[in-house]
């Protein structure tokens, strides 16, 4: 019996690695399209967010089969009901990757500094949502701290962008509206990182019993 909980535990992981990855190349696809100035990303993104909710389910499924099927103790109670809690986060960072895909049109193929600020900020999400999943299937306490304090990182270059952008919009009003989808960008991009650092939260909480957001 518990050699069935562990292959079903161990698909778990599987399947958690999956949509962390789904959601790596969510947010890679949103990068690159602001560095390139691609406008058919939204297409591409809407057919990766739609296999993050699809996983979403998958997994909810499986946690809850795992929970009324089998007879877990308390470090596998932990352990599911923190997946459960990082789906979510996770499928919050698919819809807010869409939202980006959504506002890119709108910047007209514009790149600029202030576009590789918000890529530098886009690839420290990424090192967090990859590192978070890592440290939940590794039960890696340390690197999910690590994580937690990257999301320090990447704040400090929303407000690097934020200051850029309010400075552009001072300086030539006329770039305004640009200035501002460019920062709703950043601030989904913020949102993402709190996200993986939830995520990271939930890793501690799996491996120590406590949720260091209480």
């Amino acid at each position: 019996m518990r050699s069935k909980f562990d292959e079903q535990l161990a698909l778990l992981n599987n399947e958690l690695i999956e949509m962390g990855s789904m959601c790596e190349e969510a947010i890679s696809l949103v990068a690159t399209a602001l560095t390139t100035g691609d406008t058919k990303t939204l297409h591409q993104i809407t057919a990766v967010d739609e296999e993050i909710d699809r996983q979403e389910r998958d997994i909810e499924g499986l946690c809850l089969k795992l929970l009324l099927q089998q007879q877990p103790v308390a470090r596998d109670l932990r352990q599911i009901s923190a997946a459960l809690k990082m789906i979510t986060d996770m499928e919050r960072i698919g819809d807010q990757a869409f939202d980006i895909a959504e506002i890119i049109p709108f910047l007209e193929g514009r790149t600029g500094e202030e576009s590789t600020l918000v890529h530098k900020m886009a690839e420290a999400v990424i090192k967090m949502v990859t590192e978070s999943i890592d440290a939940y299937v590794k039960r890696d306490t340390e690197l999910a701290k690590e994580t937690i304090a990257h999301d320090d990182i990447v704040d400090a270059y929303f407000n690097e962008v934020k200051t850029t952008l309010i400075g552009m919009i001072a300086g030539r009003p006329q770039d305004g509206e640009y200035a501002l989808d460019l920062l709703m960008i950043a601030k989904y991009f913020e949102r993402i990182g709190d996200h993986a650092s939830n995520i990271a939260e939930w890793v501690l909480f799996s491996v120590t019993g406590v949720h260091e957001g209480d």
